[in-house]
């Protein structure tokens, strides 16, 4: 499989999951296969979300690869007020923590540290929700410009630095799996690459023997939002059985599955997609016209990000 339909398979793998994910947000685990017994599902919608339409998750990962495309690299600051353009229109979910961070008037480059400061609590999992385009984009420049980059991409939102280390080893996995290669196997070796203070926590719940019931704390939390995203990989053979895994969970299933197809995506590419869940998918863009973006609009922007 090339490299490019990898990456097709990581962006609109990523906003499949987050939208047939969204209807279950914050139900018990079991919901998904109670609905769909065969493990297949669609998108049914529910829980204020039309049938394919993707929530924050995918909103905020198009927007990232917007900037990344249209400003031709990395630029914090253009990202920065995209993302608080958006949040000023009021979308339709929008996390608390990320929501305070953009409209609480403080300078990109101060707002989420300042937030952290004032609360200590900032380790959701929003930063890595929206890795699919900052990842696919910097896959070509290696794993130390892949992971640098997930960090301050991180930082914008989140000032807890184990969220930006969470985002770097998401971004690596992913950028592994591009190549071709077993994101599984490449664990250990973007471990090694981990700040030393977070190293410990995130071999624990990165491990091959970790299984969601493990986990300490929600899966709204980074660390049982990547691990359980890697058990669901690890866990099944294809892409529509992993997002399954992801989101009969429970809890923060968009999240959980938006991460979970954004690997499977780029393990099993986008001829894996079945579907009846690609032609509904629509992402809105508050803030920034009238416009929604189609499936087709996905693989334009993965194909640009390269």
């Amino acid at each position: 499989m090339r490299f490019e339909d990898r990456a097709v398979g990581a962006v609109l793998g990523s906003a499949v999951g987050d939208a047939l994910g969204a209807p279950f947000e914050f139900g018990l685990p079991g919901v998904f296969r109670e609905r769909f017994p065969d493990g297949a599902g669609e998108m049914c919608g529910g829980g204020g979300w039309d049938p394919g339409e993707a929530t924050d998750d995918t909103q905020m990962a198009v927007l990232v690869g917007a900037s990344l495309v249209e400003r031709d690299g990395l630029d914090l600051p253009d990202i920065f007020d995209r993302f608080r353009r958006w949040a000023a229109a009021e979308p339709k979910d929008i996390g608390l923590q990320t929501e305070a961070v953009l409209l609480g008037g403080d300078p990109w480059d101060t707002a989420a540290a300042r937030h952290f400061e004032g609360t200590m609590h900032a380790a959701g999992n929003g930063s890595l929700m929206r890795a699919a385009t900052s990842a696919v984009h910097f896959a070509a420049a290696g794993r130390t410009a892949t992971m640098t980059a997930a960090r301050h991409l991180a930082a914008l939102t989140h000032g807890d630095p184990a969220t930006w280390e969470g985002t770097a080893v998401l971004h690596e996995l992913v950028r592994v799996a591009l190549l071709g290669d077993d994101p599984l196997a490449a664990v250990p070796a973007t471990l090694a690459e981990v700040a030393a203070p977070h190293r410990e926590r995130w071999a624990t719940v990165l491990a091959p023997d970790w299984r969601p019931e493990d986990a300490t704390e929600f899966n709204g939390a980074v660390w049982p939002c990547l691990g359980s995203a890697l058990w669901a990989l690890r866990t099944t053979a294809s892409y529509t059985s992993a997002l399954a895994a992801a989101i009969d969970l429970g809890g923060d299933t968009d999240t959980v599955a938006a991460v979970t197809g954004m690997l499977a995506g780029a393990v099993h590419g986008p001829a894996a997609l079945p579907a009846r869940w690609t032609d509904p998918l629509h992402v809105p863009l508050p803030g920034f016209g009238n416009r929604v973006l189609r499936a087709a609009d996905l693989r334009d922007l993965a194909l640009a990000l390269l």
